[in-house]
């Protein structure tokens, strides 16, 4: 199989296998409007199975939801055909419209249009909390 390189874009490597989709979900990437190429379970040495993920034509991805859902992935800036920045993802110590509170009581269920934020309560297992009520996100 062969998939072209992209002029401008982001490429997103290294992503676990089989989960490029959830990926594109938390990115809040349309892939009925997105110029998008998804290749799955390609062979990777680190991972065994990876998923890649190449995007288009984007400028304003918000990427803060990559530290969560794909921790191993490589981020590649692509501009003019070449890479021009490469990164790895970090959890976020802050998230805003990405997951939601579930919560029935908490303020954001009641209050339609209030953005869901959330902070970073435990890096190490990866916790987020609720600004408002203070529930445990699960993801």
């Amino acid at each position: 199989m062969e998939v072209t390189s992209i002029k401008d874009g982001i490429i997103i490597d290294h992503v676990d296998a089989g989960t490029a989709l959830t990926v594109l979900r938390y990115l809040k990437v349309d892939p009925t409007t997105t110029k998008l190429a998804l290749i799955m379970n390609a062979s990777s040495h680190a991972l065994g199975a990876k998923d890649i993920i190449k995007i288009e034509d984007v400028e304003d991805l918000n990427l803060d939801a990559l530290g969560l859902v794909a921790p191993h992935a490589t981020i590649n800036i692509v501009r003019g055909g070449g890479i021009v920045n490469k990164r790895q993802p970090g959890l976020p110590e802050h998230l805003v419209g990405v997951i939601s509170c579930r919560n029935p009581r908490c303020v954001t269920t009641a209050e339609r249009g209030l953005e869901q934020r959330f902070h970073l309560a435990n890096a190490q297992r990866a916790e987020y909390r609720c600004d408002y009520c203070d529930e445990e996100a699960k993801l």
